[in-house]
Parts: structure tokens; C-alpha cells; sequence
């Protein structure tokens, strides 16, 4: 005996009357969802180019509706028990052709229907394990994700944040070689102009040690100088002065006491006379 026919399946169904689409494109799509889950047919429905498609899939929202407020399923645990395409009215139209002849022109019509019914316990138990395992391994790949583009966005930090660092010692060691030529061209002026470039500490040490300096060699000039007068005094006394018993003296002997005195007296006398 054979089985049910297709028409006749137990279940809740949903059926489109006179869709103008040829049955053949219809069945196309109705082959690919036939005996799958409704998740999964939702799923190849959404990701089908077809016309029918778009069609097909509101056809079977609409019967998934009816066995859940008709009949009280519950929607994860239904699958597409029947989905067929049964020819519509064909409307006849005709084009003019060559030679006063006319070409048939056929307006194909179809009738969709979905049939839904619930899962025995086996498919269902299998059913059940293979959309946990589904969640658990897509769970595993938002983590990995997520990880993935934390990562990344660490990874990016890190490398901004060495640039930046490899910037500003960059940016110090500008400032240090520019320190440093600036030095080496203050040197270089100094020696030029016969200057010496000390800093402020040695220069005061050295203008105290200066005045120092200073201090004791006009302390040693004044000693040598007393010295010195101290000791030309009594020869410039002995040379220059003359006293009266030398004077006798020399006038009893009769050798003059200076001559150049004399002489220089005796000019002096001339020419007051002759101004005179």
C-alpha cells in the first residue's frame, strides 16, 4: 500500500492560490526547503536569489502562524512535513507574428502550499544537540572575536604609544645635539676672541685669588719702594747738600764746590741783565 499522498499529509498547512509564476520556478525552491527544520528552512529561504523565494517564504511564516495559534506547537520544534506547486489557470494571449499569423502567449499560474507538522522524539533530540552545538560554537567565535579585535586594538595602542615615545626621545636628542653645538660654537668664539669660557664659580675664584694677587704685589711695591727711598735718601743728601765748612773749604783750596751750579747761576745771571 502506498503512502499518503502529498495533498493529504497530516498537519497544518498554508497555501497561495493563483501566484502568476509558472509551477516549474516555484518547485525549484519548494524542492530545497522540503524535509527541513523551519529554522533552517528560514535560513536557505534567506539566502536564495529566486523570486519564488521571497514568496515561498511568507507562505511558510503563514503556516508556522497557523500551528502555533491553531494548533498550539510550538515553533522551534516544527518542519516543512510537505511543500508542493500545483498548476493555476493559464490566461491565453496572443502577439501578431509574421504573415498575418498570431503567437500563443501563456499567463502560467500556480498554487503554493506548505505543510508543517511537529518533529518525532529522535529528530528532535538530534535537532535539539545540533542547534546546541551551533550556539555553543558560534558563542566560541564571538569570544574569539571580540579577543581578536581586543587584541588588535591593544596591539594598535602599543604601537602608538611607541611611537609617540620613540618621538619625544627623538625630539630630546635634537635638543641635546642642538645643546651641544650650541657649546662647541660659544667654545670656539671664546678661543677665537682670546677669551676663556669658565663658569660663573671658577670667575669668582678667580677674581678673589686676582685681588689677592693684587693686594700683595702692591703691598711688595710699597716695601721695595721704601726700601729703595731709604736707600738713595742719604746718597741724594751726601750729593746735593752742601754745607758751609765744605764751602770754606773749598774756598781756601780753591777748587769750585759745583760747577754745574755755578755755571748754571751764572747763565741764569746773563740773561737777566741782557733783558734787562
Amino acid at each position: 500500500m502506498t503512502g499518503p499522498k502529498t495533498n493529504e499529509r497530516a498537519g497544518t498547512r498554508a497555501t497561495l492560490r493563483g501566484y502568476h509564476m509558472s509551477a516549474s520556478k516555484a518547485r525549484v525552491v519548494l524542492n530545497l526547503i522540503r524535509g527541513e527544520d523551519v529554522t533552517t528552512a528560514r535560513e536557505i529561504l534567506a539566502g536564495t536569489t529566486r523570486e519564488a523565494a521571497d514568496v515561498i517564504a511568507k507562505v511558510l511564516a503563514s503556516a508556522v502562524a497557523n500551528a502555533v495559534n491553531n494548533d498550539a506547537l510550538n515553533a522551534e520544534e516544527l518542519y516543512v512535513a510537505a511543500a508542493f506547486a500545483d498548476e493555476g489557470i493559464t490566461m491565453k494571449r496572443f502577439t501578431p507574428r509574421a504573415r498575418g499569423r498570431a503567437g500563443a502567449i501563456r499567463k502560467r499560474a500556480c498554487h503554493i502550499t506548505v505543510v508543517v507538522a511537529r518533529l518525532d522524539e529522535e529528530r528532535l533530540e538530534i535537532v535539539r544537540s545540533a542547534r546546541s552545538a551551533q550556539a555553543t560554537a558560534s558563542r566560541a567565535r564571538r569570544v574569539s572575536s571580540s579577543r581578536r579585535r581586543a587584541d588588535q586594538t591593544a596591539s594598535l595602542n602599543k604601537r602608538e604609544n611607541a611611537a609617540a615615545q620613540a618621538a619625544e626621545d627623538e625630539a630630546l636628542e635634537a635638543q641635546a645635539r642642538d645643546a651641544e653645538l650650541d657649546e662647541v660654537e660659544v667654545e670656539t668664539f671664546d678661543n677665537e676672541s682670546g677669551a676663556i669660557h669658565t663658569p660663573v664659580e671658577d670667575i669668582e675664584t678667580d677674581e678673589t685669588v686676582a685681588q689677592e694677587f693684587d693686594a700683595t704685589s702692591d703691598a711688595t711695591s710699597d716695601a721695595e719702594s721704601e726700601v729703595q727711598t731709604k736707600a738713595v735718601a742719604p746718597e741724594m743728601v751726601e750729593a746735593d747738600v752742601v754745607t758751609p765748612e765744605e764751602v770754606v773749604a773749598n774756598d781756601e783750596t780753591g777748587e769750585p764746590v759745583a760747577e754745574q751750579s755755578a755755571s748754571d747761576m751764572t747763565a741764569s745771571d746773563d740773561d737777566t741783565e741782557e733783558t734787562n
